[in-house]
């Protein structure tokens, strides 16, 4: 068996995997955040290390649980900086602390602008979401801390660091919007040597790589942690080799397309484009919509307009005849060109009084949701091969959205897909051959197609 830490921003999960990639074990705990050095909000890091440490050690006791391997799944764009004593020498700061203004306008104009680092590094200007960004913050504005650095650890990093007691960087992880890496030279960007930063990144290994690691006389094979989001196109990647686009929904809808090798362009940037790293070092493109968070805002404002449930909208039934992909393919540009002026979905600013029913209103919002997820999807999609679509999370289970979306399409195969635990399965199988005997069983992922006419 292979036990795997998922520690997300709110849900710190641990499991317990057999051969077949059965969930055998699972518990998970949200740990309350306290205040870092600024009085900021930040993850309780000495409650998350006990909780990991101590539940490691409980699964390891158990005698009903054979563990032969251990890793790591985790968000990204954090850093937890390592001592001499290898102890925390910083909190483990939230990515969403606003970055000073002052260091923002220094580094860019040190460094050619904000365009030219953005199409560097393959990511947009988001400040501490920026990883790096947090060391050049403290080098900058607290050196006392900063020189208390002997390593910067990636945070999945950090929590294999704590049983191996090795100091190593992931290609995920550094691949994560951080800043750090330059796409187009394969390297560390050259700000990171010229300030010194590289000094305290560890050493890159492999994301399948082991360390032996002997815990209560039982000797576990320990892998070197990935970065969520990649963790959890792993299962696709290992499952499906014919080109596909990965639409992985929740809050925020992200289409991946690890077919897509071209450079990420100025327009790309700017329409919210970025790119991440597999644990083999390429490149993934990728675009984000915000679409799960206006579903959740907008269908509240219908239940209370309605007088209905908040989850109402599972309720309404695909009708064929309510949608006509000419129609909205006519509407796409209209859609588009709205929402690239103001960032905001036109829906928001409907007044509700003019439907008849929630039906009608759910759908009008659907159709703008799908317009804008075919636009975002369709940055990255082109002359790359694709001939399939993958959706999962929250909006593969929602009728419209898939029937919409494969209507929209009808040159690809359109598949509702899901995987248990994506990233807490990602991180298994990459180090399927240290501990697994068994082959990747065949229906680790389960898709179901819809049709591109009805």
């Amino acid at each position: 068996m292979i036990a795997i830490f998922d520690i997300g921003k709110t849900n710190k999960k641990l499991s317990i995997l057999d051969e077949q990639y059965r969930f055998i074990f699972e518990t998970a705990v949200q740990i309350p955040e306290i205040k870092d050095d600024d009085g900021d909000p930040c993850e309780d890091l000495d409650a998350l290390m006990t909780w990991i440490r101590s539940g490691f050690a409980s699964v390891i006791a158990n005698s009903e649980y054979n563990i032969s391997a251990l890793n790591f799944s985790s968000y990204g764009a954090s850093l937890v900086g390592v001592n001499g004593a290898g102890l925390p020498a910083t909190h483990l700061y939230n990515y969403l602390k606003p970055f000073p203004e002052t260091l923002k306008t220094q580094f860019y104009n040190d460094y050619g602008g904000e365009q030219k680092v953005a199409l560097e590094t393959a990511s947009p200007i988001l400040g501490n979401l920026n990883s790096g960004m947090q060391l050049y913050l403290l080098l900058k504005s607290k050196p006392e801390i900063y020189a208390d650095i002997q390593y910067a650890l990636h945070l999945p990093q950090f929590f294999s660091f704590l049983f191996t007691k090795k100091f190593y960087s992931d290609m995920t992880s550094i691949g994560c919007h951080t800043h750090l890496w330059d796409f187009r030279k394969n390297e560390y960007h050259k700000w990171v040597t010229r300030e010194g930063i590289e000094k305290i990144l560890a050493p890159v290994i492999a994301g399948n790589k082991t360390f032996g690691i002997e815990v209560s006389g039982r000797k576990i094979k320990t892998g070197p942690g990935l970065h969520d989001s990649s963790s959890a196109l792993i299962p696709y990647l290992t499952c499906f080799q014919n080109p596909f686009l990965l639409i992985s929904t929740g809050t925020w809808c992200i289409s991946l397309n690890p077919f897509n090798q071209h450079p990420l362009t100025p327009e790309e940037l700017r329409q919210d484009c970025l790119s991440y790293l597999t644990h083999e070092g390429q490149a993934v493109k990728a675009s984000r919509l915000f679409a799960g968070h206006w579903h959740d805002v907008q269908t509240k404002r219908l239940a209370s307009f309605f007088n209905v449930t908040a989850d109402f909208y599972k309720s309404v039934s695909w009708t064929p005849e309510k949608f006509s992909a000419l129609d909205l393919n006519e509407q796409l540009e209209h859609i588009s060109n709205a929402f690239i002026n103001t960032g905001k979905i036109q829906f928001g600013n409907t007044a509700l009084d003019q439907y008849p029913d929630y039906e009608s209103a759910y759908y009008d919002l659907m159709k703008e949701i799908i317009c804008l997820q075919v636009y975002s999807t369709n940055l990255i999609l082109a002359n790359t091969g694709v001939g399939q679509i993958f959706v999962d999370g929250g909006f593969g289970s929602n009728m419209l959205y898939m029937h919409m979306l494969a209507l929209m399409y009808p040159d690809l195969k359109v598949y509702a897909a899901s995987v248990l635990q994506a990233s807490s399965i990602g991180a298994a199988m990459i180090l399927h051959h240290q501990w697994n005997p068994d082959p990747v069983p065949a229906d680790i992922v389960k898709l179901k197609l819809y049709p591109t006419q009805d």
